[in-house]
């Protein structure tokens, strides 16, 4: 769950229509009209991101009038399909996979059960990703692949950065904190690749 307080605006003065905010807001709600960047404030989960990467200071953030929840009660969808999902992504329901908003994986769950197909519907539905996104992007992800969703990124998206760094973790971090399930991440996507092909991604990955 998060509330949201806030809302990302653009100075068209100073945008120069370069893409960068669209391609990197984790909610999607920001898009080119006429060559200016044109924030969807239903959209905005005020994570910032964009006002960091803008080059020209061309965005900034105004209170909304109501605040908003971002939150999907896992007890409002059916708690066997619930546990399935989770057991198929090879996750504890309980387990906090957002550690910033301390997201559970059954919240998730209940998200992608009433209709979440993409991170950007995760993130608009209940915030998780919107802060740094370090560890929620592979269980993210996970929950997906086991729900059948399609993972092949839109236009503009890379999902895989994230996932290629967990190969550069060192082993003895990975036994040490096995909260963060990297071992499990490392099988179950090092599979997916073998099977489907390699991300665009560098770094140090055993399919390449």
């Amino acid at each position: 769950m998060k509330k949201v307080y806030m809302s990302a605006v653009v100075d068209e003065s100073k945008c120069i229509g370069d893409r960068i905010c669209e391609n990197i807001c984790p909610a999607g709600a920001i898009e080119m009209v006429n060559k200016k960047a044109v924030v969807d404030a239903d959209k905005c989960v005020a994570c910032l991101t964009c006002i960091d990467a803008c080059g020209e200071g061309a965005i900034a953030t105004v209170p909304r009038k109501e605040t908003k929840v971002l939150h999907v009660d896992p007890l409002s969808v059916d708690q066997k399909a619930l546990a399935t999902l989770c057991s198929k992504a090879h996750l504890d329901p309980e387990e906090p996979i957002c550690l910033c908003t301390l997201t559970q994986a059954k919240e998730v769950a209940a998200a992608i059960l009433k209709g979440a197909g993409t991170p950007q519907e995760l993130t608009r539905m209940i915030g998780i990703r919107s802060s740094c996104s370090m560890w929620c992007m592979a269980p993210m992800l996970r929950l997906l692949q086991a729900s059948g969703a399609d993972l092949t990124p839109p236009k503009g998206f890379n999902w895989y950065p994230a996932l290629a760094g967990i190969w550069e973790i060192p082993d003895d971090a990975v036994r040490r904190y096995t909260e963060y399930s990297i071992a499990e991440d490392r099988q179950i996507w090092g599979r997916r690749f073998r099977a489907f092909g390699p991300p665009n991604s560098p770094g140090s990955c055993p399919w390449r």
